[in-house]
């Protein structure tokens, strides 16, 4: 329990509660959605911002976000009013992404800035910027689906009949995507960009093994990413191994350990 002591470690269970909070929201539209390959998608675009800050000297998670943004609404214009097949628009920005961040990290002048920080992550170097950019995140999505929360589940489960009760479904999907591409760059310090898809999708699939409701997946989701990116990170603290990595690790076998319990738990109804 000295670890507790420590500020750095401080730092990072408090970035790990609101950031599985944040991710937990986001993540259960993502999963219901079956956006997953938008979110891949928009994840590794994020590295052409990252990128594009350290080239221009400004604050490379800013540029990320704001390249992270851009994408999120390109694939969307690509997909719906290019007549461009989504998983090709995601692609094209997937690609561009990577491609623009290695170049302008090349042609960045002097030291060679830290890009594995960015790739893999490091939650034990968090900053109090980071904490205060995830803890508003959080609030800011806690306090959206807790008023609208009736017309995000039509936008989910049904656009059609959201349509005819006159909701903004568009403007919902939208503000969902800028939520999603926020919600990813804000989260890069913990687990990378080559990890962080686990953190908004594995929490919310065992979720989604105990319930089939969608605030339950929700709650459920938040409070086992909080449970496995704690336990992540005192793994990686006492046996000195990447943060990201541990944390993925964990979500991976409780994932298949709640597998298996429910297929047991279904052979054993079969058979009464």
């Amino acid at each position: 329990m000295d670890l507790l002591q420590y500020t750095f470690f401080q730092h990072a269970l408090w970035c790990s509660l609101f950031m599985s909070i944040a991710c937990g929201i986001v993540g259960a539209y993502i999963v219901t959605r079956r956006l997953v390959f938008i979110s891949g998608g928009i994840t590794h675009a994020s590295f052409g911002g990252l990128g594009l800050g350290f080239f221009l000297g400004i604050n490379p998670i800013l540029s990320a976000m704001a390249f992270s943004i851009l994408s999120a609404f390109g694939v969307e214009w690509l997909s719906k009013r290019q007549d461009v097949r989504e998983d090709s628009a995601i692609a094209v920005f997937w690609s561009f992404g990577m491609a623009l961040g290695v170049i302008c990290i090349f042609l960045t002048p002097g030291y060679a800035p830290n890009i594995t920080a960015y790739l893999f992550g490091n939650i034990l170097t968090v900053t109090m910027i980071d904490l205060w950019l995830i803890g508003i995140i959080a609030l800011l999505l806690i306090i959206a689906f807790a008023l609208f929360l009736k017309p995000i589940l039509f936008t989910v489960f049904d656009r059609e009949f959201a349509q005819t009760k006159h909701l903004r479904v568009s403007l919902i999907e939208h503000l969902m995507m800028l939520a999603i591409a926020v919600t990813i760059v804000a989260s890069i310090r913990l687990v990378g960009i080559m990890l962080l898809l686990s953190l908004l999708t594995i929490p919310q699939m065992t979720a989604n093994l105990m319930t089939s409701r969608f605030k339950n997946m929700l709650l459920f989701s938040i409070a086992i990413s909080i449970a496995e990116c704690v336990c992540g990170l005192f793994i990686s603290y006492f046996f000195n191994v990447p943060s990201g990595a541990a944390v993925v690790c964990i979500q991976v076998i409780v994932f298949f350990l709640c597998k298996v319990c429910v297929f047991l738990r279904q052979k054993a109804i079969k058979h009464t």
